[in-house]
C-alpha cells in the first residue's frame, strides 16, 4: 500500500472529505457515503453511487473482448457501477482503459495498484470516482481495437502514457490516490473538461505532474474549472504541479515540499487562486519560485494575468509572484470551497494517498 503514513489518523481532522466519511467504522457496508463527500469543482460527480456493486475478481486484461470480474469488464458497463476488489491485486492493462460514464473505481479495505502498463482515460463521459489506488510507471499503448462500452469499440492510436488522461469529460474527482512515475503526467485534464476536483492524493517522483489544457490555441478550456485539494506533492516532483492554461483554477491547501524546476506554472491567461498552500522549497537558490508563467509576449502580458496567493506559507525562501487583480472579485469562478488556514494543514491532511482501511475499523 502507498501512503504516507501507516498510523491510524483522528476522527475529525477538519477535512471536510475524510470527516465527511472516515468517522463510520462500517463504511464497507456503506462505501457509497462517499460519492456524496466531494467539495469543489468536482463536487457534483456520483460515480456509480446509483448503481450495483461489482466485484472485481481478476486481475487479467482482454482489451477487446473483456471476461467478466476484470477491471476492463466492469468499467465499460453502459450502467452505473460502484466497483471494488475481493483482493489485494496489481492489474497491468494491455491498453488505455476507457471509462464508461457513472462509474466508482473504489480501492477501499485492499492494496489495488494500476501499474506497468498504460492506466486510465476518462474520454467524453461523466461522473467518475477514482478512490484508494496506487497508479504508477504507466506507459503509451495504442494501435489496438479497445472495448468503450458494452457493445461498442475503438481502434486507439497511441496513448501518452498518463496515469490519469481526463479528455472532454466534466464531474470527475479523483481522491485519495497515490501516482508516480508515468511516462507523460500523472494527471491530465484537457479538451474542454471542467467540474474536476482532485484531492487527498499523494504525488511524487515524476517529471510532469499535471497538465491543465490542451494547447494555448484550444479556446474551449476557458471553460475550464479544477480544484487541487489537500493533496501532498511529495519528494522527487519536479514540475507542472499544475501547469495550467486557459480556465480557472483552485489551487487551496496542499502541502508542497520541494520542486526541481516550478511549482505552479501557465499560459494563456489561466486564473490561479491559491489560497491556504504550503510551498517549501528545496535547497538551493534555483528551486525557490513557486511559479513560472510562460508568455510570447514577455511580462507585459502575464502582468494582468490573476494569479494570487491568498493565505500560503512560503517556506525555506519559497517565492510566488502574483499578478493581476487581488481582489476576490476576480476569483470568483476560480474559488469552489473555504480555505483552511495553512497552519492547520498538519491536522487536516494527516494521510494523504491510499489509505490503510481495515474492514470492522476507522479508515
Amino acid at each position: 500500500m502507498m501512503n504516507s503514513t501507516d498510523q491510524p489518523a483522528p476522527c475529525r481532522t477538519g477535512n471536510p472529505i475524510d470527516d465527511c466519511w472516515r468517522c463510520d467504522p462500517d463504511w464497507e457496508t456503506n462505501r457509497k457515503v462517499l460519492a456524496d463527500c466531494a467539495i469543489g469543482f468536482g463536487r457534483n460527480a456520483i460515480g456509480g453511487r446509483d448503481g450495483e456493486f461489482y466485484t472485481v475478481t481478476s486481475s487479467g486484461d482482454d482489451p477487446k473482448n473483456p471476461t467478466q470480474g476484470t477491471l476492463r469488464h466492469a468499467a465499460i458497463q453502459d450502467e452505473p457501477l460502484w466497483i471494488i476488489f475481493d483482493r489485494d491485486m496489481t492489474v497491468q492493462l494491455k491498453q488505455e482503459l476507457m471509462m464508461n460514464s457513472y462509474k466508482t473505481i473504489d480501492g477501499r479495505g485492499f492494496n489495488v495498484e494500476i501499474s506497468n502498463g498504460p492506466c486510465v482515460t476518462i474520454q467524453g463521459v461523466t461522473n467518475i470516482i477514482i478512490h484508494g489506488v496506487y497508479i504508477h510507471n504507466c506507459v503509451p499503448a495504442g494501435n489496438g481495437v479497445v472495448a468503450t462500452g458494452s457493445h461498442s469499440y475503438q481502434l486507439r492510436g497511441i496513448s501518452d502514457g498518463d496515469g490519469i488522461s481526463i479528455f472532454g469529460a466534466r464531474d470527475i474527482w479523483v481522491d485519495h490516490c497515490a501516482l508516480s512515475n508515468c511516462r507523460d503526467g500523472l494527471i491530465d485534464v484537457v479538451s474542454g473538461s471542467t467540474g474536476i476536483t482532485i484531492s487527498n492524493n499523494y504525488m511524487f517522483d515524476h517529471n510532469e505532474a499535471m497538465l491543465m489544457g490542451h494547447s494555448d490555441d484550444f479556446l474551449a478550456d476557458k471553460n475550464m474549472q479544477v480544484t487541487i485539494a489537500f493533496n501532498y506533492f511529495g519528494e522527487g516532483l519536479v514540475q507542472r504541479i499544475p501547469r495550467c492554461r486557459h480556465g480557472y483554477f483552485h489551487i487551496v491547501n496542499n502541502v508542497y515540499t520541494g520542486w526541481k524546476m516550478y511549482a505552479i506554472g501557465g499560459s494563456a491567461n489561466p486564473t490561479i487562486n491559491s489560497q491556504g498552500n504550503v510551498f517549501i522549497a528545496l535547497d538551493g537558490d534555483s528551486t525557490k519560485e513557486v511559479t513560472k508563467r510562460e508568455s510570447p509576449l514577455g511580462d507585459e502580458e502575464w502582468k494582468s494575468w490573476n494569479w494570487r496567493s491568498d493565505g500560503d506559507m512560503l517556506l525555506n525562501g519559497a517565492r510566488f509572484v502574483t499578478s493581476g487583480n487581488e481582489g476576490s472579485e476576480s476569483y470568483v469562478k476560480a474559488s469552489s470551497m473555504v480555505a483552511r488556514p495553512a497552519s492547520l494543514l498538519s491536522s487536516i491532511m494527516p494521510s494523504p494517498g491510499v489509505l490503510s482501511c481495515s474492514i470492522g475499523q476507522l479508515c
